[in-house]
C-alpha cells in the first residue's frame, strides 16, 4: 500500500535518501562481532600477515579453512590446521580470499567489511550452519510451568523500522496487529524443533508459550521440557555483508533475533554480492534484506520468519533465480506496511525468475513505491494469505509464465501501476484473481514516498493481459457468500473516478475464463467506467460487445481445465492456436520461448 516498509540510503540520483531514524536503524543496531575496519586510504589498510597492502601489488589468494575442531591461537589455516571460527578467519583473510568452512554450527555473528572479493564457502557436501540459539537446559517445575535460571538475553521490541519509536496510530499503517501483540518482540523459544509463542507475562504462560522475566533473568516454559530439546535465540544478527562483490555459498542460518530495525538477520549492504544455497529460516522478524545494487540470490530458502522473508529496499538490478519464500510472518504482523514472503521498493532493473512464494501469512510477492523495470517469470505463488504478487506505485512490468494459485486476496493486484504486460500466466481460485486499480495517491501521495524525480507516474496505463487462463475451479469455495457478488475474474476499477478501463488503457485478449458454473462466480469481469458504477459482465460474449475486448478470449463453465498440479489439460492446449495471441519478441526472450508462438497459460517445461 506504499507503506514504507524497507528504508534505507539511495544509489540513485533520481532517489532521496530515506529518513535518518531508518538509516540510524542499520547503523546503529546491535552489530555483533566487528571482523574488520575499512579504511579511507588503501595504502593504509593492513594486510593479513600485519604488515600494510600497498594498492596494485601482487599477492597469492589464500584458501583458510575453518572447523569446529580447529584452534584460533595456534593454527595457520589449513586444512591440516583449521581455524575454529569464521571471524577469525575472516580476520586472517585478505581480498578475493577463500574461507572453507567444514561441517558444524557456528555460533557467531559477523560482519565483514574491507574484504572485496572475499569468497565465504561451505566445504562441499558437508552441512554448515550459522545459528543464533543455544540450547536450554536446568529446568525447575514452578506452579504450571518451567523456569531456567541465568537466563540473560534481551532483545529490542521496537516495532517499527525506527529504534525507540512507537508503533504508527495511524490507522491502516500500524505493523502491529493488537490479536498478536508480541509479535516485535524477537525473543524465540522452541520445543523439539516446534515454535512457541510469546506471551507477555508469567500469568499468561501455557503449554506453547513462554515468558521471559527480564526482572528475574529466568526464562519461563509452558511446556514440559522433560526429555525435549529446548533451543533459545541469543544472538541478534548472523551476517551484514560490506564488502563489494563477496560469494556466501552454502552457509545456512537459523533462529537468530533480530528486532524490527536491525533490517534481517542477515544484511548485504555492499554491491555485486552473490548468495548461493543458503537457507535462512527461523528469523525473528526478517530473514534477509538487500540495501545496495547488483546482488543475486540464487538457490535460496526462506522460511519461517517472523515478518518477512525478504525485503529490499534501492537494490538496482538485484536478481532473485530459485529463491523460495514459504511460511514467513509465522509472528503475524499486519500485512501492510511490511510482512510476507517479499517486499521489494524503490529499485530498477528486479529479475525473479524461477522462484517460489507459497504459504506466507501476508502477501507473496510485493514490489512498491517506485520499483521499475521488473520480471517476474516462470515463478509458482500459491497460497499466500494476502496478495499472491502486488505491483504498487510502480511500472516498466512484465509477469509472465507465472502460476498465481490459491491466494485468499488478489492473485495479482496492480496499483498505481503503468506499462505492464500480463502474458500467459495460469490464475486459480484466488479471490479475485487480476485486480487491477487506481486511486488517486498520483495527486495526493498519502503517506507514500513520491520522488520528483522519479520517471513514473503513478497512474494505471497501458495494462496488456494476454494468454492467460483465468479460474475459479469450483475446486476451492470463494471466500464467503458475502463477497462472491463482489469476487471477479478479471477486474479494472478506477477509485479515484477520472478514468474508463479504456482510457488508462488496459485490455485484454486471447485469455481462457474458467468457471464451474455462471454463479461462481457470479461477475466475470468488472470494468470501470470514469466516476459512475463499473460495468459488471457476467460472461465473455457481454464484454466483447460493450467493452470491445476479447475478440478471440473465450469463456468456459464447468469441470475445471486445469489438472491437480495447475497445468492445462489436455483439452485447453488445443485452443491455443485459435484463441491465444502471438507472443511478441521482447516476452519470448525474458520467458524463454519462441517468439510468435501460441500458447495459453503458463508454460509447463
Amino acid at each position: 500500500m506504499g507503506r514504507n516498509a524497507s528504508q534505507g540510503p539511495g544509489h540513485r540520483p533520481w532517489m532521496r535518501r530515506w529518513a535518518v531514524p531508518v538509516v540510524l536503524a542499520l547503523l546503529l543496531g546491535s552489530v555483533g562481532v566487528v571482523l574488520a575496519l575499512t579504511s579511507a586510504d588503501p595504502s593504509t589498510t593492513p594486510a593479513a600477515d600485519g604488515g600494510v597492502r600497498v594498492p596494485g601489488a601482487p599477492r597469492e589468494v589464500r584458501t583458510l579453512h575453518v572447523s569446529p575442531d580447529g584452534d584460533d591461537d595456534g593454527a595457520d589455516g589449513t586444512a591440516e590446521r583449521p581455524l575454529r571460527t569464521i571471524g577469525a578467519a575472516v580476520r586472517a583473510s585478505d581480498d578475493g580470499d577463500t574461507v572453507v568452512v567444514h561441517a558444524g554450527t557456528y555460533r557467531e555473528s559477523l560482519k565483514i567489511e574491507g574484504r572485496p572479493g572475499l569468497r565465504l564457502v561451505a566445504a562441499p557436501g558437508e552441512e554448515v550452519w550459522l545459528d543464533g540459539s543455544v540450547v536450554v537446559t536446568d529446568w525447575v517445575r514452578d506452579g504450571a510451568g518451567w523456569v531456567s535460571g541465568g537466563w540473560t538475553a534481551e532483545f529490542d521490541s521496537s516495532p517499527t523500522y525506527s529504534w525507540g519509536k512507537p508503533d504508527n496510530d495511524r490507522p491502516g499503517w500500524g505493523f502491529l496487529d493488537p490479536k498478536h501483540p508480541m509479535a516485535a518482540h524477537p525473543d524465540q523459544v522452541w520445543v523439539d524443533g516446534e515454535r512457541q509463542a510469546q506471551v507477555g507475562s508469567r500469568a499468561e504462560v501455557r503449554p506453547g508459550t513462554f515468558y521471559v522475566d527480564t526482572g528475574r533473568d529466568e526464562l519461563v516454559l509452558g511446556t514440559d521440557p522433560g526429555g525435549r530439546t529446548v533451543t533459545a535465540s541469543t544472538e541478534a544478527r548472523a551476517l551484514r555483508v560490506r564488502s563489494a562483490g563477496m560469494l556466501v555459498r552454502g552457509i545456512g542460518v537459523r533462529n537468530y533475533a533480530p528486532s524490527v530495525p536491525h533490517m534481517g538477520a542477515v544484511t548485504v549492504e555492499a554491491p555485486d554480492v552473490t548468495f548461493e544455497d543458503v537457507t535462512v529460516t527461523g528469523s525473528a522478524t526478517t530473514a534477509v534484506h538487500v540495501l545496495s545494487t547488483g546482488v543475486k540470490l540464487q538457490d535460496m530458502v526462506l522460511e519461517n520468519s517472523g515478518m518477512m522473508g525478504l525485503s529490499a529496499t534501492e537494490a538496482d538490478g538485484l536478481e532473485l533465480v530459485r529463491v523460495t519464500a514459504r511460511g514467513n510472518n509465522a509472528e503475524r504482523f499486519n500485512h501492510s506496511p511490511a510482512a510476507g514472503g517479499a517486499k521489494i521498493g524503490r529499485s530498477a532493473g528486479v529479475v525473479v525468475r524461477d522462484s517460489v512464494f507459497e504459504g506466507n501469512l501476508a502477501n507473496g510477492l510485493w514490489f512498491d513505491e517506485s520499483v521499475h523495470d521488473i520480471q517476474l517469470l516462470r515463478t509458482r505463488v500459491l497460497d499466500n494469505v494476502g496478495h499472491g504478487v502486488s505491483v504498487e506505485l510502480s511500472g516498466r512490468a512484465t509477469i509472465a509464465g507465472n502460476v498465481i494459485a490459491r491466494n485468499q486476496r488478489n492473485g495479482l493486484k496492480l496499483t498505481d501501476t503503468e506499462d505492464v504486460q500480463v502474458w500467459n500466466n495460469t490464475f486459480a481460485d484466488n479471490n479475485r484473481s487480476i485486480n487491477v486499480v487506481q486511486d488517486d495517491r498520483d495527486i495526493r501521495a498519502r503517506g507514500s514516498y513520491s520522488d520528483p524525480d522519479s520517471p513514473l507516474t503513478w497512474r494505471t496505463q497501458t495494462v496488456a493481459i494476454r494468454n492467460n487462463v483465468i479460474a475459479h475451479t469450483g475446486t476451492a469455495p470463494l471466500t464467503s457468500r458475502e463477497k462472491q457478488p463482489r469476487t471477479c475474474l478479471l477486474c479494472v476499477e478506477d477509485f479515484s473516478g477520472r478514468w474508463t478501463a479504456a482510457e488508462m488503457d488496459v485490455t485484454a485478449l486471447g485469455n481462457v475464463y474458467q468457471r464451474p458454473d455462471a454463479d461462481s462466480p457470479r461477475w466475470l469481469v468488472v470494468w470501470a467506467r470514469r466516476d459512475k458504477d463499473p460495468y459488471v459482465f457476467r460472461d465473455v460474449p457481454q464484454f466483447r460487445e460493450t467493452a470491445l475486448q476479447e475478440q478471440t478470449g473465450v469463456e468456459l463453465t464447468g469441470p475445471s481445465v486445469l489438472t491437480e498440479d495447475l497445468g492445462l489439460r489436455p483439452g485447453l492446449e488445443r485452443l491455443s492456436g485459435t484463441v491465444a495471441q502471438p507472443l511478441p519478441e521482447d516476452v519470448a526472450q525474458q520467458v524463454g520461448q519462441p517468439a510468435g508462438s501460441r500458447h495459453l497459460g503458463a508454460w509447463t517445461s
